[in-house]
């Protein structure tokens, strides 16, 4: 297993995914705290890579595309504090950082986990129940529906209509947007033949959020509903669920098997692998299918 250590969190690989593990050091960032512990299976990630630095470097995961419903709610627009998917490694350190990054590049390389778009998500997204207070408003989202209430700061117009409590079916989407400057951010719940939305201000279905603390907590609850709204990648005949497996995707299957251990053989013969890394990835292979 490769493991890696810092303040701010710990990472480990043990050829299955990565353990993401925040630290408690105050310094860490509320939205990685809030997160929590979390893994990536090896069939999410992109890629990795360790920047080194004078001081201290950077270890960077990358996912594919529409693997994680916390990155497509926030689309990329996390700050580098925020982003789980970040660790600090004090210089001392690097050469753990290279061998984590050395086991991971290889694994991917072996299980030939494709670098393109994934088609479902990979990570399950926030725990529910989940409640957070910021901005104007307070929204809890228990997996089937969301509630806002608004607090002394929401314009007059808006908590004038009371509460508002959303049914996940209604939903067509969740936008997260943060503040940038003076401009202030936004949580807002785009209902199923919505055609026009009042700003952040005076909608009844968003959060206006003006750049504290506990803004990006709001990211958490954009990730929990995106988890549970359609794949935006899902082909439409698998929009109503996966068909039952037949005859001939059990012979795919088997095929693919033996062609993956015929490929690992190869690579054995070949003195790419060791007696140890062969039997490890056969295992691996064998587990899978």
């Amino acid at each position: 297993m490769a493991e890696i250590t810092h303040k701010s969190g710990t990472w480990s690989f043990d050829g299955d995914g990565v353990r993401v593990v925040p630290g408690s050091d105050k310094a860490v960032h509320a939205l990685r705290q809030a997160l929590g512990e979390l893994t990536v299976p090896l069939a999410a990630l992109a890629g990795v890579a360790f920047e080194p630095g004078r001081r201290t470097g950077r270890l960077r995961l990358r996912l594919r595309e529409g693997s994680d419903p916390l990155l497509q709610a926030t689309g990329g627009r996390l700050t580098d504090a925020a982003d789980p998917y970040q660790l600090t490694v004090d210089a001392d350190r690097s050469g753990s950082a290279e061998y984590l990054v050395d086991e991971v590049r290889n694994a991917l390389l072996l299980e030939q986990v494709p670098s393109g778009p994934a088609e479902r998500y990979l990570l399950p997204g926030p725990a529910v129940p989940l409640t957070v207070g910021a901005g104007d408003g307070t929204v809890s989202f228990d997996g089937e529906l969301v509630r806002l209430e608004w607090n002394w700061k929401t314009e007059e117009a808006k908590k004038s209509a009371g509460p508002r409590t959303l049914a996940l079916a209604d939903l067509r989407a969740v936008e997260w947007l943060p503040s940038i400057g003076l401009e202030n951010g936004y949580l807002r719940f785009v209902t199923a033949g919505a055609t026009a939305t009042a700003p952040p201000k005076y909608d009844p279905h968003a959060v206006e959020l003006y750049g504290f603390r506990k803004d990006p907590l709001m990211a958490l609850v954009a990730a929990a509903v995106t988890a549970r709204l359609p794949h935006p990648f899902t082909p439409p005949a698998q929009a109503a669920g996966p068909a039952a497996p037949g005859p001939a995707d059990d012979a795919d299957g088997h095929d693919a098997l033996l062609r993956r251990l015929r490929e690992l053989g190869e690579l054995h013969t070949a003195g790419v692998l060791t007696a140890e890394e062969f039997a490890a990835a056969k295992q691996a292979v064998l587990r899978r299918f």
